[in-house]
């Protein structure tokens, strides 16, 4: 079984971590979207652990802990992916013994962001500033998805929301 780290007090963990739990719980990642799956599990540390890709319409069966949160990105743009409806899955207690469903879907996404992902997909990165389109847009393309970007604004909506509650 794992263990939570030791840290020497030189750096805060991030607080989107995994949190020691000796509670095992099965899980089935089912991948209904259309795109390849990156699993991603943030460890003790709050770094993104990729695991092996989940194909289209397939699922897999899995060990993890209460405790510990998972992320699902497309494998080929590191686009984020909804897991149950939600941007992070964070393992529960199963009931009766069942294992717990992580239904991995595409995101609703504006019309702008809808565009910027096929633009992203037509265009080489340098050939960006060619476009005739407005400055910000070149600048939001060339900001390219990254699930560190997106585990570090969901610590920072996770820590304002501690605040607000204190």
């Amino acid at each position: 079984m794992p263990q939570e780290p030791q840290i020497g007090g030189e750096q805060p963990l991030p607080l989107v971590r995994s949190l020691y739990n000796g509670e095992q719980i099965r899980a089935v990642f089912c991948n209904w979207s259309s795109r390849v799956v990156r699993p991603v599990w943030i460890d003790y540390h709050g770094k993104p652990q990729p695991y092996d890709i989940l194909q289209p319409g397939t699922g897999r069966k899995m060990t993890t802990y209460i405790g510990h949160p998972w992320m699902f990105r497309d494998a080929e743009t590191d686009e984020p992916l909804r897991v149950n409806c939600k941007e992070m899955y964070l393992p529960k207690p199963a009931e009766g013994g069942q294992p717990a469903f992580a239904n991995i879907t595409l995101p609703v996404l504006s019309l702008k962001e809808r565009a910027l992902q096929v633009v992203r997909r037509l265009v080489r990165p340098e050939d960006y500033r060619k476009l005739e389109i407005a400055r910000c847009l070149h600048e939001e393309l060339e900001d390219q998805p990254s699930v560190l970007k997106d585990l570090q604004r969901v610590s920072q909506r996770v820590e304002q929301h501690l605040l607000e509650n204190a």
